[in-house]
C-alpha cells in the first residue's frame, strides 16, 4: 500500500511538472506572438506613414511641375514678342538706313 502512495505521489509529481512545462510553453508561445503582433503593428504604421509622405511628395511634385510648365509657357511668349519687336526694331533701322542714304 505504501508502494502505490509513492507511486501515485510520484505520478502527481510527474503530471504536475508536465503541467508546469506545458503552462510555460502556452506562456512563452503567448508573449512570442504578443511581440510579433506590437512588431506587426508598428511596421504597418510606418509603412502607412512612409506612404502618405510619398504622397504629400508626389503632390508636390505635380504643383512643381505645372508651375515650371507655365514658366516654360509664360517665357516662350515672352521671347516670341520680344522676337516680334526685334523685327520692327529691324524695319525701322532698315527704313531709317534707306532714308537717310536717300538724303545723303
Amino acid at each position: 500500500m505504501n508502494d502505490e502512495l509513492v507511486t501515485q505521489a510520484a505520478g502527481a509529481e510527474e503530471l504536475g511538472v508536465l503541467v508546469g512545462a506545458v503552462g510555460a510553453a502556452g506562456f512563452f508561445t503567448l508573449m512570442i506572438v504578443i511581440v510579433w503582433q506590437v512588431a506587426a503593428t508598428w511596421r504597418a504604421r510606418l509603412l502607412a506613414a512612409r506612404e502618405e509622405q510619398y504622397k504629400e511628395l508626389a503632390t508636390r511634385y505635380a504643383q512643381l511641375l505645372e508651375d515650371t510648365v507655365e514658366l516654360q509657357r509664360r517665357s516662350a511668349e515672352e521671347q516670341r514678342r520680344l522676337l516680334e519687336e526685334l523685327a520692327q526694331t529691324r524695319l525701322a533701322v532698315g527704313s531709317m538706313e534707306k532714308m537717310m542714304r536717300e538724303i545723303e
